[in-house]
């Protein structure tokens, strides 16, 4: 069955007038309209109390079109999370931004039956996603329409409330404002931030802030969520990045290039070796020596896609399609082997983007030397066609890990895991200061996590990362700041607490626009938060009709209005990327409609 996840933003200004009354105004016996019978249905909306602005319009909505409310509102994440998974709810307040560009990301982990946030099962669902992620993106768009029109529109799974912007504010006389990226799907990278007096490199840290400070796992495919998902991106480089408009390069990444072979199964990345991992000693950031190569990508990749490496594996369902990875070492399989593009080689399609042509294959990383002609490739092979794996590779969760130092941490056994005694590579407790600090991380990216508390994290460059390059990272320290309101967040960056607010809240624009210190960058993000309903245990379960009142109740409108024009309608997660031609409109003909059926079905 189904289920969902954390939060994000976007959307196109459109601004309405009047306003949206965030305490319910609407009287008991007002709310009549839509029941033909009986006793009016309770809907119980759970949601965090960080979300209560929109928990109160929806409550306006239903009761006006004659539901009684209920709210179950959470302090935090974890609470929310513990009250969904004991299914006590009717609907819950959750959102969901596609990281990772494409449309296959926004439905797989959701909305399938085995996906790792889902708590719904429907076969016919289920075929749609697969067949769409076989599909190239001139195929696909009439394969997702099906899919959200019977998801939304038929079946009512999930009530759409909007998409949001991404928006960051910073201090731009601090940072150099050139230097500050915001991207629309992937994190927020640090390595290009520079301060505008590069003095301070060395000597004073970039302060970024964050709103989680419990951290779900420091192991790319333990977590998924907004603990981690901007710590992980910049403490394990991949094998491909995207760029600021969702593009997918090589840039910043492992692969100096890659190339699709023909028939959209098989996927060459010849491999760069200018990086090491890194880890802490003394609190210091140390080279290890150890070479980021290819026997890393192949087991990094091998764990992802396979469901019991790990005993709590969260991200298996981006990374299922992978059949298998490998270390090419004969050059005659990369002249053999046709691309997709354009039917070049792969040899010739790798070399294009290389200084100096592959003379030599070779299978130990130690051995690979670039200038010389001699490189490391991995090929990675699909289990059927499936385009959309490449931007899979460039979410946080195909971060490279070290083979070597995962193994040695990682001793026990994954069938008898004890969470109370084993330790596993990631666990946040070993980087927490105190009597269980013993960290152990090996980071592949531009950064590593030294140690953290219940107030920041503290992260340090890795000298070992594409140094003396444009890629290397500009400033050597990194402070995470944990502050959990929006509000207080807003303060610290007003008040040179924190240099940058990843996430401004679209009621605070104004705030941030008339301090002349500050910086405000927006941009339709991937985000959109909608409403999950129940699909066990509760009445919304079992009928249809009584979940469509409820989606027929929701009036986008009024939350576009309520936001001053920064949100824009959605239908489902996959709005942002792909145009449908599908459209929610509220109408209370329906709502009575369709609770007279649900009515009905009770006599």
């Amino acid at each position: 069955m189904k289920k969902t996840i954390v939060p994000t933003l976007l959307a196109s200004a459109l601004v309405l007038s009047g306003c949206i009354n965030t305490k319910s105004d609407v009287s008991e016996d007002a709310a009549t309209d839509g029941v033909s019978n009986g006793d009016k249905p309770v809907i119980e909306i759970l949601s965090m109390s960080s979300n209560e602005t929109d928990v109160n319009i929806v409550r306006d909505q239903l009761t006006r079109n004659g539901f009684d409310v209920e709210l179950n509102l959470q302090p935090d994440y974890g609470s929310f999370t513990a009250q969904k998974d004991a299914g006590n709810f009717d609907v819950a307040v959750s959102s969901w931004t596609t990281v990772t560009g494409n449309p296959d990301y926004a439905v797989r982990s959701l909305f399938k039956s085995d996906g790792a946030n889902s708590i719904m099962a429907d076969e016919e669902i289920d075929e749609l996603i697969d067949l769409a992620s076989t599909q190239a993106p001139e195929e696909h768009a009439a394969t997702y329409q099906e899919l959200e029109q019977l998801l939304v529109l038929d079946r009512a799974y999930i009530a759409p409330l909007y998409i949001s912007y991404k928006t960051q504010g910073f201090n731009k006389d601090v940072l150099k404002e050139d230097s500050v990226r915001l991207s629309k799907s992937r994190a927020l990278a640090w390595e290009p931030i520079d301060f505008v007096d590069e003095s301070k490199r060395e000597s004073d840290p970039f302060i970024v802030s964050q709103a989680i400070s419990s951290l779900t796992s420091l192991d790319p495919i333990k977590g998924n969520d907004g603990s981690i998902n901007q710590l992980n991106t910049n403490m394990y480089v991949r094998l491909v990045n995207l760029t600021d408009d969702d593009e997918l390069t090589a840039e910043a990444s492992l692969s100096h290039a890659f190339a699709i072979a023909e028939g959209n199964s098989d996927y060459y990345f010849v491999l760069r070796d200018d990086i090491n991992f890194a880890a802490i000693e003394d609190d210091q950031a140390v080279d290890t020596g150890e070479r980021v190569g290819a026997d890393d990508v192949v087991f990094s990749l091998d764990r992802a896609s396979n469901p019991d490496s790990v005993p709590d594996h969260r991200t298996y369902s981006l990374h299922e399609h992978i059949a298998s990875t490998e270390v090419v070492t004969d050059i005659a399989a990369l002249e053999s082997a046709v691309t997709a593009a354009d039917g070049t080689t792969v040899l010739e399609a790798l070399e294009a983007e290389l200084d100096t042509d592959i003379s030599e294959l070779v299978e130990e990383k130690t051995d690979a030397d670039n200038s010389a002609g001699k490189y490391q490739v991995v090929k990675m092979t699909t289990t059927e066609p499936f385009p959309q794996v490449l931007n899979y590779l460039a979410h946080q969760s195909a971060g490279i890990v070290s083979k070597k130092q995962v193994e040695s941490i990682n001793t026990y056994d994954v069938e008898s895991y004890d969470v109370n005694t084993d330790v596993a590579y990631g666990d946040q407790n070993t980087v927490t200061e105190g009597a269980s600090y013993d960290n152990h991380l090996y980071a592949s990216g531009p950064y590593i996590l030294s140690k953290k508390n219940d107030y920041e994290a503290t992260f340090l460059k890795n000298p070992a990362y594409m140094a003396d390059t444009e890629n290397a990272a500009k400033i050597s320290n990194v402070t995470v700041r944990f502050i959990a309101d929006p509000d207080s967040t807003l303060s610290a960056l007003r008040n040179g607490e924190i240099h940058l607010y990843y996430g401004i809240p679209e009621t605070k624009y104004d705030v941030v626009e008339e301090d002349p210190k500050l910086a405000l960058q927006s941009m339709e993000s991937n985000g959109v938060s909608y409403m999950l309903f129940n699909t066990k245990g509760r009445e919304v379960a079992e009928s249809e009709d009584l979940r469509k009142a409820v989606l027929y109740s929701i009036n986008q409108d009024e939350f576009i209005n309520y936001y001053q024009g920064n949100k824009i309608k959605a239908v489902s997660t996959v709005s942002p990327l792909v145009d449908t031609g599908n459209e929610l409109i509220a109408d209370p003909a329906k709502v009575e409609e369709f609770l007279a059926n649900y009515q009905n079905s009770k006599e």
